[in-house]
């Protein structure tokens, strides 16, 4: 695909087909995604790949986790509060999702059910655990892992694949520590569940939204 094909097309994945990813594609994506930029080059990404059996665990223990009350408690804490105009982005986009799936707005229980599939990862084969070192910055290491998820998630849709950062894969870290050994001393920063899409699933056709350039880009001249 051109480059700009593939930024305008590549979206957030919420129903993977059951094929796995094999080993090599996702070694590919990763060389090719660690060309992205970083702060002075200091690449302070790192990558854990859950697959198989360990992904499956995962899912089970974090939906578990999910049903049964658990408050999350992440290393990087949610956003708690949005300006209107974000607020408003994100309600809209939530809206269209359960649109597509036919969730009414007073139906719970099936709001309850999508986010059990949500911190199922969608069924995802294939799950990228991104940590940092607690001794670095939160800011600009933050960002450095942006750019690197946001490269690979472009290429992975350039290779058919689908994509998926999700708080949702980040919310119990004692059991993220557990199942894939996570020293303390590293945070846990983002997991993107990575699969096959299933083209077909209302959930992955909505239509999306952006934001005019004129509400996000001021000249000076």
């Amino acid at each position: 695909m051109e480059l700009r094909e593939v930024v305008r097309h590549r979206r957030s994945i919420r129903c993977f087909l059951s094929e796995p990813v094999g080993d090599e594609i996702i070694q590919e994506l990763i060389a090719e995604a660690l060309w992205a930029p970083s702060w002075g080059n200091t690449q302070p990404w790192e990558i854990l790949v859950a697959t198989g059996a360990a992904i499956e665990r995962f899912k089970k223990e974090n939906k578990d986790a999910l049903l049964s009350g658990k408050k999350p408690k992440p290393d990087i804490p949610f956003p708690q509060v949005w300006p209107n105009v974000l607020k408003k982005r994100y309600k809209d986009v939530g809206k269209s999702m359960l649109e597509s799936l036919s969730i009414a707005r007073d139906d719970q229980e099936g709001r309850f059910q999508h986010y059990g599939r949500m911190f199922s990862l969608f069924d995802a084969p294939a799950l990228l655990m991104i940590t940092v070192d607690r001794e670095l910055s939160p800011e600009y290491s933050m960002l450095d892992v942006g750019l690197f998820l946001q490269t690979f998630c472009l290429l992975a849709h350039n290779k058919g694949l689908g994509t998926i950062a999700l708080a949702a894969s980040v919310s119990y870290p004692e059991i993220i520590r557990r199942l894939f050994s996570i020293p303390d001393n590293k945070r846990i920063v983002i997991g993107a569940a990575l699969g096959w899409p299933d083209l077909d699933a209302p959930e992955n056709c909505f239509e999306r939204k952006r934001a005019a350039i004129e509400e996000t880009v001021r000249w000076i001249r």
